[in-house]
């Protein structure tokens, strides 16, 4: 694996764009397997799971969707998956900021205008980012990263397949799994995967966040269009 930490910004940028093109190749390299699997051995029935709540929110308040998909999604899943793997002091505080976002997303009432919202968790958190650095000592920090480091094979992995398996939610109300919802959410490994390969190696969590981020831009340019026109 390279290691970029004695470079520049421009070759972790280099970098970040060659993980990228890999993690696309590698999504063709699996629809083109799952295509072939599909029509000679299964005959999967994709169309029994489908992501009805993503398609209303992109419907009904698509600036609120755009907002989730290319900054808050990233921001927080990266904060959650990718800020154990090799952490610095920073990403472990980011990493229980995540978790009070998350808590925080499901006690405040959704009737509240969105922006408001997400204004309100996101003050809270760097509330709460701020009290961690005055009251936890550095040295706490230290010897949580010191340990984490050492299973860092580990938590990139499992933190992959993780991710994978959260996004069954997009197409359940809860959990499950059959051969149809792996095929789907494998894409989301794939990703995982490649989020952590890019931390490891450009060694900060704006990288994964970005990788999220353009990953999820991509479908946005394809997905958007197509589905506004539907209604």
């Amino acid at each position: 694996m390279n290691d970029l930490s004695v470079y520049g910004n421009w070759a972790k940028v280099k970098n970040l764009l060659r993980n990228f093109t890999l993690m696309i190749a590698c999504y063709f390299i699996f629809f083109i397997a799952l295509r072939v699997i599909d029509v000679f051995v299964f005959n999967f029935d994709f169309n029994k799971y489908e992501q009805i709540e993503l398609f209303e929110t992109l419907k009904d308040h698509p600036w609120k969707f755009v907002f989730l998909a290319v900054i808050a999604a990233p921001l927080i899943e990266e904060s959650i998956f990718r800020s154990l793997l090799k952490p610095s002091p920073f990403s472990l505080k980011l990493f229980l900021c995540a978790i009070i976002y998350m808590t925080g997303v499901f006690m405040i009432p959704e009737q509240g205008h969105w922006i408001l919202r997400y204004s309100l968790l996101f003050g809270t958190i760097l509330l709460f980012y701020y009290a961690m650095g005055k009251l936890i000592p550095s040295e706490f920090y230290k010897i949580i990263c010191a340990w984490l480091h050492k299973y860092y094979l580990f938590i990139w992995i499992m933190g992959a397949i993780i991710f994978g398996f959260v996004h069954i939610f997009n197409y359940v109300d809860s959990f499950k799994i059959d051969l149809v919802l792996l095929m789907m959410i494998f894409p989301r490994i794939i990703a995982g995967f490649f989020f952590g390969k890019i931390k490891l190696e450009n060694k900060g969590m704006i990288w994964p966040i970005l990788m999220h981020s353009m990953n999820n831009s991509i479908v946005l340019f394809f997905l958007l269009p197509y589905t506004l026109s539907q209604y």
